[in-house]
C-alpha cells in the first residue's frame, strides 16, 4: 500500500473518531499513539484531517446539496466521512487530480464499508464532478496540462 492510501486511511480511522466523539482536542496527538506510523504518512494524513476540519461546514453544504435524498446523518460514518474527505481533496487541494481523489475514495470505502457502498460513493462523487464549476474549472486544467505535456 502506497504512503498516500495508507494517509487516506488513516484520516478517514482519525475523522471517524471525531464523528463518535464530537471531540477534536488532541485529535491526532491520541491517534498517533494508538496508530505509530511513518512521518510521511503522519505528514499528509495531518493534512487532510486538519484541511477537512476547518473546512467542514462547507464540505458539508456540498454534500447536502448533492445527497439526494440522503442527510448526513443518515449516512453510514464511513461512507460520510469518506466523502467529506473526498470532498475537501476535490474543493481544497488543488495538487490532487480529481481523478484520482475518486479511484481512492471507491477503494477505501470498499474496504471499510458495506458493499454497496462503492457504488453509493461513486454515484455522488460523480455528480459533484458534474456539477460544480470550481471542480469543471480543475477539471480542464488537469485536460489542459496533460495536453501541454505536463506531467501530473
Amino acid at each position: 500500500m502506497g504512503t498516500r492510501r495508507k494517509s487516506r486511511e488513516c484520516a478517514l480511522q482519525a475523522m471517524f473518531q471525531v464523528d463518535i466523539t464530537h471531540d477534536r482536542r488532541y485529535l491526532l496527538e491520541r491517534y498517533w499513539k494508538e496508530n505509530p506510523c511513518s512521518e510521511v504518512v503522519k505528514e499528509f494524513t495531518t493534512q487532510l484531517v486538519t484541511g477537512c476540519l476547518e473546512h467542514l461546514s462547507e464540505i458539508d453544504k456540498i454534500l447536502e446539496k448533492h445527497t439526494e435524498n440522503w442527510s448526513l446523518s443518515r449516512m453510514g460514518r464511513v461512507d460520510r466521512n469518506v466523502l467529506r474527505l473526498a470532498v475537501y481533496e476535490l474543493f481544497y487541494r488543488e495538487d490532487i487530480p480529481a481523478k484520482v481523489t475518486l479511484n481512492e475514495a471507491i477503494a477505501i470505502v470498499k474496504k471499510y464499508a458495506e458493499e454497496t457502498s462503492g457504488a453509493f460513493i461513486n454515484g455522488i462523487l460523480d455528480r459533484i464532478l458534474k456539477t460544480e464549476p470550481k471542480i469543471q474549472k480543475k477539471l480542464e486544467s488537469l485536460d489542459t496540462a496533460s495536453v501541454n505535456g505536463e506531467s501530473l
